[in-house]
């Protein structure tokens, strides 16, 4: 069964506690003042987004009065500077907002927003988007576990996010994928440990709508890098293969990459190689990571039904019984984590997808 089907899309916004503000606080995601997502509503007419082929994009732009529209750009231009240069706003003297979009499938509703350089045309993107613990926790995580560094802040019940660069993957997966076989074999190893560090972490749902592939030349020949972009699903499901990338039907392009450009031998190399780096970013982290776990451990972001039953899948799949007497999702993500320290256990778990 596709594991997408078996994610509900109505999944609850869990609140940010008064623990997890102090976290974030002291790390410095917290501003005073900022846009609110609230404010963006107040728009007063939308039309339909296409693209160059002229498919609809699922994004609309939203348009709003005349007398609310230069606060409402000023407010987004701050959070922009507040992105991009720790709220100097001198950055923004030669920059506007050319477009505000919402996309207008799923639950969340972000909105996409458009900034031009007026001197010589280059453009960028933010996000602003609902608070959500499970987001949050997956933006630390990726920032603290994964090769990408996150930038992001929150206001009140909002998070505005910086745009993550990549080409969107089920875009590439149609029209960009590789040509010779080493490049193939490159993808084929940013998969597996996609794989791995998803897994690892408890990130779900990253099917080809949620990530990014960045390319970058590396010599003749070119090097790949996978970018989640969506974590609402961070450790929220029950189901392990929910946070299996390769068990999703959309990934089925790089899975078949996999099993003919890797053998289970290089499979393994390369879960081995992700776990290690993984294991040597938590010893790096300045005891960041055991902030974020102290917090995570304590707070409720998911139902006790999802717990315990990713709890009982976690134990049987890595034969380790501790994981049942984790009592909150953050208990299951820290042994998840933590197992990759203890020398005794084996450097990768039984889900090869070859």
């Amino acid at each position: 069964m596709d594991e997408q089907h078996l994610i509900s899309r109505k999944k609850a916004r869990y609140p940010v506690s008064d623990y997890l503000q102090s976290y974030l606080k002291r790390y410095g995601r917290i501003r005073a003042d900022s846009i609110r997502y609230d404010d963006l509503l107040r728009f007063t007419a939308a039309t339909a987004l296409y693209n160059e082929k002229g498919e609809d994009t699922l994004w609309t732009t939203v348009l709003y009065r005349d007398s609310e529209r230069p606060e409402i750009h000023s407010k987004l231009l701050n959070a922009y500077a507040i992105l991009k240069a720790d709220g100097d706003t001198s950055i923004t003297t030669d920059l506007y907002i050319d477009r505000v979009d919402q996309c207008n499938h799923g639950n969340t509703l972000p909105f996409r927003i458009r900034v031009v350089n007026r001197i010589n045309e280059n453009f960028d993107y933010f996000y602003v988007k609902k608070i959500d613990a499970n987001r949050i926790y997956g933006l630390e995580l990726e920032h603290i576990l994964s090769p990408n560094r996150v930038n992001y802040f929150i206001h009140r019940r909002t998070i505005i996010e910086e745009h993550i660069i990549g080409i969107p993957a089920d875009a590439f997966l149609r029209e960009n994928l590789p040509i010779t076989d080493f490049d193939r074999v490159r993808l084929a190893k940013e998969f597996v440990k996609f794989n791995e560090r998803c897994f690892v972490s408890l990130l779900g749902d990253m099917h080809s709508g949620n990530y990014v592939v960045e390319l970058t030349r590396d010599f003749e020949q070119w090097h790949f890098r996978i970018h989640s972009i969506d974590f609402d699903q961070q450790s929220h499901h029950w189901r392990k293969e929910v946070y299996l990338p390769q068990f999703f039907h959309q990934n089925e392009p790089l899975l078949r990459l996999t099993t003919q450009h890797l053998s289970p031998e290089n499979v393994l190399q390369y879960q081995k190689e992700e776990r290690s780096l993984i294991a040597n970013r938590v010893r790096v982290s300045d005891n960041r990571f055991n902030a974020l776990m102290e917090v995570m451990r304590e707070d409720i972001i998911s139902t006790d039904k999802n717990t315990q039953g990713l709890a009982a899948q976690l134990a049987h799949h890595y034969g380790d019984n501790r994981f049942e007497s984790c009592q909150t999702m953050g208990d299951i993500v820290h042994h998840s984590i933590m197992l990759l320290l203890e020398p005794s256990k084996p450097a990768t778990s039984p889900h090869s997808p070859v």
